[in-house]
């Protein structure tokens, strides 16, 4: 693919690589996505924030995923900002869309509005699981929370799980175009050093915050070198030239790598999406005896169950649910 062809950028992401330094990387744009998945929920703005972060970290991680593939992105915290769960569901064939979902549960009461939105979540964990369709065992992986971002938590998680040296620059907020109504937008950057034939194996902690890693202890002298240049250039960029919408990726890369052989692929187009359903709703309800069913009845005489990333409800007659349901497709 050419870098001078153009591309519808919003909702997409552009995965490409550095010829010249065996770095590759993906520049993510987040618009309607983004604002659908944020009008689920009247969140408080740092929550908005903070998910709309997690979101776009989301978007720029999971494109590396296979068709039907799941990748989930959770982080919970001992804060009032106790958990941002995202999920990046693969496309289900060639030439698809893939689906974001986000949802986050904080103390309203216990949220400090005047704090680092990152300071709300306290200490917990960073998480990233693949679910790889079934018969395949999930993977997960953990990493602490730290360095005083979400941004920086996946970079963590590469570098610790993974040591791969990763790069994330992001920016998000309300943005208005002349003439348009004010919506979310957000853009980013994720560069990633191509992996070594031998993995670098920690022994002894590495030189971040709580003896995590980093990409000086995973990258020889040249490799460093390498990606400290292509850093250095990643830092000039501006958040206009991130979150756009008038400079494409394509421009983007040229300005910003020109001279590292940049090489861009197909874009991977990204909606917002959640795979609930009464019948999945049915069946998480289907462990529990008529009797426990019963302590879950309304005043009205049903169960409901609401969808924490969309919104769908649900409402069913009590005698269908459980494993002792006398009609299960009542």
């Amino acid at each position: 693919m050419s870098l001078g062809t153009q591309i519808a950028w919003d909702d997409t992401v552009l995965p490409f690589q550095l010829d010249a330094c065996d770095i590759r990387g993906r520049v993510a744009r987040l618009d309607g996505v983004l604002e659908q998945v944020l009008s689920q929920h009247n969140y408080p703005p740092m929550i908005e924030g903070l998910v709309a972060e997690m979101a776009l970290l989301t978007a720029l991680i999971g494109q590396t995923m296979k068709l039907r593939w799941k990748l989930s992105l959770q982080v919970r915290g001992s804060g009032p900002a106790r958990l941002i769960a995202t999920d990046y569901y693969g496309p289900t064939e060639d030439g698809q869309p893939a689906r974001i979902r986000a949802y986050a549960s904080y103390d309203a009461e216990r949220l400090d509005e005047t704090a680092d939105p990152f300071s709300q979540l306290g200490n917990g964990y960073f998480a990233i699981l693949i679910d790889q369709g079934e018969g395949m065992t999930p993977y997960q992986g953990i990493t602490p929370i730290a360095g005083g971002s979400l941004s920086s938590c996946a970079e963590t998680y590469f570098a610790q799980s993974e040591q791969l040296p990763t790069r994330f620059e992001l920016t998000y907020g309300q943005s208005q175009m002349p003439g348009e109504a004010t919506h979310w937008r957000a853009g980013g950057v994720m560069l990633q050093h191509m992996p070594k034939a031998s993995p670098f194996a920690a022994s002894e902690g590495g030189s971040a915050e709580e003896g995590l890693l980093d990409a000086s202890d995973i990258l020889d002298e040249d490799e460093g070198e390498n990606w400290t240049r292509v850093n250095t250039l990643l830092d000039t960029v501006d958040e206009i030239e991130l979150i756009g919408p008038t400079v494409a990726p394509t421009e983007l890369l040229v300005r910003l790598f020109h001279e590292e052989a940049p090489r861009v692929y197909d874009p991977q187009t990204v909606k917002f999406g959640c795979s609930c359903s009464e019948d999945k709703v049915r069946q998480s309800l289907s462990i529990y005896s008529a009797k426990e069913i019963g302590t879950m009845v309304t005043e009205a005489g049903t169960v409901t169950a609401d969808c924490q990333f969309c919104g769908a409800h649900y409402t069913f007659v009590p005698e269908t649910l459980g494993f002792e349901a006398k009609d299960a497709s009542a």
